[in-house]
C-alpha cells in the first residue's frame, strides 16, 4: 500500500473548486505582462500583478536580459559560493548597496530565499527574533530554520512587541523583523514605534522592502518603507525583491560590511543554491538604472494609488488601513470570493482571492493591485466592475 499517495489524496479541495467552476489559480497568460494579458485567448485587465512600476516590457530591460544571455549564456549551473559569480552580480550588488545607502549587499535568487537564509543563520540558539504576526511566508520559513527563540506579536502593535522585548535576556542578539508593506493587505509597518523600541532595548531591526522597494520613499525614490520614514540609516538590515518593481526574479539583503560578510559564507540558501542567472541579473540591473532615472514613475504609481483608494471609499467598499497601490477589497466568504473573482474574470478583470488559510476565513479578500502603466479608462471600468458585482453578491449594499 503506498501510505505517502492514500494521505495526500484526501486533499480535494482543488477538485471540488473545480468541479463548482470558480478553481482560480494557474490560469495560464499567453502574453507579455502588461496592464492588459490574454488567458485562454481572451483579453483581461491585469490588476492581479507586482510589477508596480510596470518595467516587465521596457525595452532597455528586455534588451539587457536578452544581451546577457548572448555573452554569459543562459544559466550558471552553479552556486555564488563556487562557479556561480559573474561581474555583473557583483555590479549589481554594488549597485544595490549604494541605492539603499548601505555598506554592501548580497544577492539570492529568489527573495523568499534572501528571508529564509538570513533568518536561518543570522542569530544563534542563545538569541532571540521577534517577528509581526502578518508577516510574509518566507519570514515564518525563516524562523522555523532558525534555531534561536522566537517571539510573535500582534500586527503592529508596539504595546505587544514591547511585552516580547521585556521578555528577552538584555545582554543577548534581538532581531526585530517585519514587512514594511504587508502584502495582503498593504499597510505599513509602523517603523518610527519599532524604532524607538529597538533603541530602548537594543535590539536590532530587519524590514522585508519586498512592496516597498520602487513604490515608497522620498521624492519618489523608491527606496521603500524605511526611506519614507526617514530612517533608512538606522535600520540594520534591509531586504529586497526583484519579483515586482525590478521586473526580474531574485533578490537581495543589504546592511553593515560584517553583517553581510557573515551572511555570505554561512546563509544556506546562498551557499546551496544555483546563482541568479544572467538574463535576470542584467534585467534587475536595467530596471534598478530606471527606477534612479525616472522618479516620474513612481510618481505616476502614486497618482493612481491616490485616485483609486478615494474611489472604492466613496463607493463604500471595506480596504482597511492601506495606504498603498495594494487595495484589499473585503468579501470575508471563502466561497464567495472565489465565485466574485470568476465573476470578474468574465467581465474581463484578473484579481488575486486571497482566502483561507493565507488569512482566516473571516477576512477573506480581493487584492487588487495597481502599476504605474495603468490608465484611468482601465481604472474606471474596473472600479465600476467591481462596485456591480460586489453588490450583485450582497457584499455591498444595493444602491
Amino acid at each position: 500500500m503506498n501510505l505517502l499517495k492514500q494521505k495526500l489524496s484526501k486533499y480535494d479541495a482543488p477538485q471540488r473548486f473545480k468541479a463548482a467552476g470558480i478553481y482560480p489559480y494557474f490560469r495560464a497568460i499567453e502574453s507579455d505582462q502588461d496592464t492588459e494579458v490574454v488567458i485562454n485567448g481572451k483579453k483581461v485587465l491585469m490588476f492581479g500583478s507586482n510589477a508596480y512600476l510596470g518595467l516587465t516590457n521596457h525595452p532597455k530591460v528586455k534588451e539587457a536580459a536578452i544581451e546577457a544571455v548572448k555573452k554569459y549564456g543562459t544559466g550558471m549551473a552553479g552556486s555564488r559560493f563556487l562557479n556561480g559569480t559573474l561581474d555583473i552580480h557583483l555590479e549589481l550588488e554594488r549597485k544595490l548597496a549604494n541605492f539603499m545607502h548601505k555598506d554592501d549587499a548580497l544577492v539570492f535568487s529568489t527573495g523568499f530565499m534572501v528571508n529564509e537564509g538570513v533568518l536561518g543563520c543570522a542569530t544563534g540558539r542563545e538569541d532571540y527574533i521577534i517577528w509581526d504576526e502578518r508577516n510574509h511566508a518566507s519570514i515564518i520559513e525563516g524562523l522555523r530554520v532558525s534555531f534561536s527563540t522566537k517571539f510573535k506579536y500582534r500586527h503592529n502593535d508596539m504595546a505587544s512587541l514591547e511585552r516580547q522585548l521585556q521578555r528577552c535576556d538584555p545582554n543577548k542578539v534581538k532581531l526585530i523583523v517585519m514587512d514594511g508593506v504587508f502584502s495582503m493587505e498593504g499597510d505599513l509597518a509602523n517603523l518610527p514605534g519599532i524604532m524607538k523600541l529597538a533603541q530602548k532595548y537594543n535590539a536590532n531591526v530587519m524590514v522585508d522592502e519586498a512592496h516597498g522597494l520602487g513604490v515608497l520613499g522620498k521624492r519618489y525614490g523608491g527606496r521603500g518603507v524605511c526611506d519614507h520614514f526617514g530612517l533608512l540609516q538606522d535600520v540594520d538590515l534591509v531586504m529586497g525583491t526583484f519579483s515586482k518593481s525590478l521586473a526580474s526574479i531574485g533578490g537581495f539583503v543589504a546592511g553593515d560590511y560584517a553583517v553581510i560578510n557573515y551572511l555570505r559564507h554561512n546563509a544556506r540558501t546562498n551557499i546551496f543554491s544555483a546563482s541568479i542567472t544572467p538574463s535576470a541579473t542584467a534585467a534587475a540591473l536595467a530596471a534598478l538604472e530606471i527606477l534612479k532615472s525616472e522618479p516620474e514613475r513612481v510618481k505616476r504609481l502614486w497618482e493612481l494609488t491616490e485616485y483609486t483608494l478615494k474611489a472604492f471609499r466613496e463607493k463604500g467598499f471595506e480596504i482597511g488601513p492601506t495606504e498603498t497601490p495594494i487595495v484589499p477589497l473585503y468579501i470575508r466568504d471563502n466561497d464567495k470570493t472565489f465565485t466574485i473573482t470568476k465573476m470578474l474574470f468574465e467581465a474581463g478583470i484578473f484579481v488575486n482571492p486571497v482566502v483561507s488559510p493565507a488569512v482566516s476565513s473571516e477576512d477573506t479578500l480581493i487584492r487588487f493591485s495597481l502599476m504605474a502603466t495603468h490608465t484611468k479608462e482601465q481604472l474606471d471600468y474596473a472600479i465600476e466592475s467591481i462596485d456591480k458585482i460586489f453588490r450583485k453578491m450582497g457584499v455591498l449594499q444595493v444602491k
